[in-house]
C-alpha cells in the first residue's frame, strides 16, 4: 500500500469530503490543519537471562486544529472516520466565532528526505531480535566474572503522518525509529555498581544487529560499571568543571534549550525573552538546533505542521540570534517558522520543541583543557536531573565523573551533582574543545506532558565557578 493510500482508500476516508470538512472548519482562522497519524511500535526487555517482556502496539487517529490569534481550538479522536472529523470540526470552530482572520501561507515544500521509509518492525524477524538480546547478555557475562546482572532492551517504531491544510495542501512523512540499550551491574567485595549504554536513530534494525555495534555498546556499559566500582566519594563546593563531549550536552538541552523555544519567549517567561542581539554567553559559544542531520533520533524531514526542519542558529559567538518556532508563535512574534512545531501524537497540541540541539566545537584540544585545571572535576556522563524551564535552574547527577588534580584526570568519583542555572552557566564557559560530538541516539524530551525524541551534542567544555554537590565527608 502506498503511503498516500494509507488514510484515503475505497474502504476508508474520502479525500474530497474530508478536504471539505477541513476547509469549512478553518474558515476565518489564522492557521490550522488536520493531522492524521498511524503508528506501530514494539519493545523487548531481556533480564536475568530471559525475555521478560515483549509488546506490540498499533495506534491511529487524528487531531484537528484551528488557530485564531493566540487562541487554539483542538479536537482529536482515535476513530478515523468522516463522522468523527465532522464532530471535531464543530468543536474547533468555537475559537473563530466573531473572528475574521487571514489564513497563513502553507509551509514551503522540500525534496529532502532525512531517512528511508523502512519499517523497523519488518526489518528483522522476532527470533532475530530476541537472539540479539540473548547474545548481548551472554557477551557481557563472559567478558568479566564480576558481572552480576545484565538488562537489555530493544524498541522499534514506524509512524506515518499526513497533514491536510485548507485549500488542498497535503504533506506526508514516514518516520522509522529504533532504540537499543544495555545496563550492566558488577560486584566486587560486596560493592555493586552499574554502567549503561544506549543508542538509536531513524533507520531499521540492521545497524544494531551488527556485532561490531552491540559488542562496543556492551563494552562501554561494562567499562562504566568497572570505573564506578573503584570510585571515591565526590568533593563538594564551587569549582571548575570540565564537561565531556557528546551526551553531557543534555545539560545544555535542558538548562538552556527550553528557554530558547518560541512560546516561552513570546509569553516572556524565559530568561532569554527580549534579549535578541544581546550577549547571553561567553565569546566562542555557538548553539544551534538542527533537525536536518540525516538519520538522527531528533531529526525530521518535516515537523508536525508540515514545515521543513532547519539548522537554526540560536546563539552565535555568545550573541542571542534566534528562537525555535512553530507556526503560531512565529506569526505572533513576527518571525519565520523554523520547523520546530512538534507533538507527541495526534492527541497532542503542537508546541515549539527542540530537535538536535548542540554547541559547536572550538579550537582547543581536550587534553589542553584538562591540563589547565588545577583542582576540579571531569563529568563524562549524566543520569537524571531536574530543571526549572522558566529560569534554567538545574540539578544534574553525574553517572561517570573524575577528580582533576594538577591538570591530570584522577580517581573516579561517586555521587557528584552539578547545580546552577543555564543563563549563568553560559557565561562561565572559559574553554571550548575541538572535539564536538553528538550523543549516541537516546534522548527523549518532556514538555507540558508530551515526550518526543531528541538529540544533543557538544565538545569538551571548561566552566569555572560551578557548584558541585558531593558525598565526601
Amino acid at each position: 500500500m502506498a503511503d498516500s493510500d494509507l488514510f484515503f482508500r475505497p474502504d476508508g476516508l474520502d479525500r474530497g469530503r474530508v478536504q471539505g470538512l477541513v476547509d469549512n472548519a478553518l474558515k476565518g482562522a489564522d492557521d490550522g490543519e488536520l493531522f492524521l497519524e498511524y503508528r506501530q511500535s514494539e519493545s523487548f526487555a531481556f533480564d536475568d537471562g530471559r525475555l521478560k517482556a515483549a509488546s506490540f502496539d498499533t495506534t491511529q487517529g487524528f487531531g484537528l486544529r484551528s488557530v485564531a490569534g493566540e487562541a487554539t481550538g483542538y479536537a482529536h479522536a482515535s476513530e478515523l472516520s468522516e463522522e468523527a472529523i465532522a464532530r471535531a470540526a464543530g468543536t474547533v470552530t468555537a475559537v473563530t466565532k466573531g473572528y475574521s482572520g487571514t489564513l497563513a501561507l502553507p509551509p514551503a515544500r522540500t525534496n529532502v528526505k532525512l531517512y528511508s521509509d523502512i519499517d523497523p518492525l519488518k526489518s528483522a524477524e522476532f527470533a532475530v531480535k530476541v537472539k540479539l538480546l540473548q547474545d548481548m547478555n551472554e557477551y557481557a557475562r563472559q567478558k568479566d566474572s564480576r558481572v552480576r546482572q545484565v538488562s537489555c532492551s530493544l524498541a522499534g517504531e514506524w509512524q506515518t503522518v499526513e497533514i491536510v491544510r485548507p485549500g488542498g495542501e497535503v504533506y506526508r512523512d514516514i518516520r522509522p525509529l529504533v532504540r537499543i540499550g544495555v545496563a550492566v551491574v558488577v560486584e566486587e567485595n560486596g560493592r555493586q555498581e552499574s554502567g549503561h549504554y544506549g543508542g538509536g536513530g531513524r533507520a531499521g534494525y540492521d545497524t544494531y544487529l551488527d556485532p561490531a555495534y552491540w559488542q562496543a555498546g556492551v563494552d562501554e556499559a561494562l567499562r562504566q560499571a568497572l570505573v564506578n566500582l573503584a570510585s571515591v566519594p565526590a568533593p563538594a563546593g564551587e569549582m571548575t568543571v570540565v564537561l565531556g563531549p557528546g551526551w553531557p550536552g543534555i545539560l545544555l538541552h535542558e538548562a538552556i534549550g527550553h528557554g530558547l523555544e518560541g512560546d516561552f519567549n513570546r509569553k516572556k517567561t524565559s530568561a532569554f525573552a527580549g534579549l535578541l542581539g544581546e550577549r547571553v554567553a561567553a565569546p566562542g559559544v555557538t548553539v544551534v538546533d538542527d533537525g536536518t542531520i540525516a538519520g538522527r533520533r531528533g531529526s525530521l524531514t518535516i515537523d508536525d505542521e508540515g514545515t521543513p526542519t532547519s539548522r537554526t542558529v540560536l546563539i552565535e559567538d555568545g550573541i542571542l540570534k534566534g528562537y525555535m518556532q512553530d507556526r503560531q508563535n512565529a506569526r505572533l512574534m513576527g518571525m519565520k517558522p523554523t520547523g520546530n512545531g512538534r507533538r507527541e501524537s495526534f492527541a497532542s497540541p503542537v508546541l515549539p520543541r527542540m530537535t538536535n540541539t548542540t554547541m559547536l566545537g572550538g579550537t582547543t584540544p581536550p587534553e589542553e583543557i584538562i591540563a589547565s585545571v588545577k583542582n576540579g572535576i571531569y563529568a563524562v556522563n549524566f543520569g537524571g536531573g531536574q530543571v526549572d524551564i522558566t529560569n534554567g535552574k538545574f540539578v544534574f547527577s553525574c553517572t561517570e565523573a573524575y577528580k582533576i588534580e594538577n591538570g591530570k584526570v584522577g580517581p573516579a568519583i561517586k555521587g557528584a551533582t552539578l547545580i546552577g542555572d543555564g543563563p549563568t552557566a553560559l557565561t562561565q564557559v572559559k574553554m571550548i574543545g575541538n572535539d564536538m560530538k553528538l550523543d549516541t541516539g537516546i534522548g527523549t524530551c518532556g514538555k507540558n506532558g508530551q515526550s518526543v525524541p531528541v538529540g544533543v551534542g557538544q565538545p569538551t567544555l571548561r566552566l569555572d565557578g560551578l557548584t558541585v554537590g558531593g558525598t565526601a565527608a
